[in-house]
């Protein structure tokens, strides 16, 4: 293994000791402490979807949420029916404004002792603030884990839960674990499979406007079945009425320029003369079979079939969520 690169962070996380593998190179914006691919990104997504190696996510952050209260507790401030979450399970939680906009969102599972989570770079710590402010009486502790554990993901340990194939690694002991779990893929390779399977990220692929309905989060991250909690109002009204403002959609782009879309950058309907923006462009990625894609917030009444500019680059719509999604199953109550 060479040398560690000299500095031990970058935009204000911890630079991963893995970015001294052979051929590693750095990712960018606050994906830049890991390593964006390792010499093939095309190669690394195939190894991915064979079921091997592994990817480095030690940039993420990570909150352990313990106490005896903690899972009743977490039910009642999230969309997520935690309070009888059963250990190894895991899931995706979100925290909404009053209004109904996705504020955090995080993922992890219960040990019977505690709830580990991990989210975005950089988003521990406005995640604690607000849960702190909301503990009162309850009997729970909330901590930054971030400089002791890495967040890793394994496609060999992908179960049928949502969200599944991530593991916490101590992180004196990433490099140990790399060598057993290889071969090491990057974040580009990763992030192509996510923006395939029309997973999104919080604040890569969303704006403050949100909802969960919009984002495809009905079901991994949101229970229909379970009331009382911040935001609530919104997410079952749009669900019973159908119709949510605007939809996550998989984007397939003209590759014949060598560049991808811009983040945050128009949607528009290719011949429109006054070129109005119908949404905007989230993460974007170049997958080995599919070409270049990307994710997209798209509003609702789009047609499916309309031809898209994405930052200039011609674009096909296909499918995430549904613009009838809420028509087409109903909730059986909300308790």
């Amino acid at each position: 293994m060479t040398e560690q690169p000299p500095t031990t962070e970058r935009h204000g996380a911890p630079l991963s000791p893995l970015l001294g593998l052979p051929g590693a190179v750095a990712g960018n914006d606050v994906d830049a402490p890991v390593a964006a691919h390792y010499g093939s990104f095309n190669g690394e997504q195939r190894h991915l979807e064979s079921g091997d190696g592994f990817v480095d996510l030690s940039h993420r952050d990570v909150v352990r949420i313990s106490g005896p209260d903690r899972l009743t507790w977490l039910h009642a401030l999230t969309t997520q029916h935690l309070e009888r979450l059963q250990p190894g399970v895991t899931t995706g939680v979100l925290v909404l404004s009053p209004n109904g906009h996705v504020e955090h969102a995080f993922f992890g599972s219960d040990d019977g002792e505690a709830f580990t989570a991990h989210t975005e770079p950089g988003a521990a710590a406005a995640l604690i603030g607000f849960l702190d402010r909301m503990r009162f009486m309850s009997r729970v502790e909330v901590t930054d884990l971030t400089a002791e554990l890495a967040v890793c993901w394994r496609p060999a340990k992908v179960g049928e839960a949502p969200y599944s194939g991530y593991e916490l690694v101590p992180r004196d002991q990433l490099e140990t674990y790399a060598a057993a779990a290889g071969p090491a893929a990057g974040l580009w390779a990763f992030e192509a499979l996510r923006i395939a399977r029309g997973e999104p990220r919080l604040g890569l692929d969303t704006d403050e406007r949100t909802i969960p309905n919009e984002a495809g989060w009905i079901g991994p991250a949101v229970h229909l079945e379970k009331g009382c909690y911040r935001g609530q109002e919104t997410v079952a009204r749009v669900h019973t009425l159908g119709r949510p403002p605007r939809r996550l959609t998989l984007l397939h782009l003209d590759g014949s320029e060598n560049r991808l879309p811009t983040r945050g950058a128009p949607l528009v309907v290719d011949g429109d003369p006054k070129a109005k923006p119908v949404g905007f462009v989230g993460t974007s990625a170049r997958h080995h079979e599919l070409g270049p894609i990307a994710l997209a917030l798209v509003k609702r009444n789009v047609d499916l079939g309309a031809p898209l500019l994405a930052d200039g680059l011609p674009a096909a719509q296909e499918i995430v969520v549904d613009p009838e999604v809420g028509l087409h199953v109903r909730p059986t109550g909300f308790r």
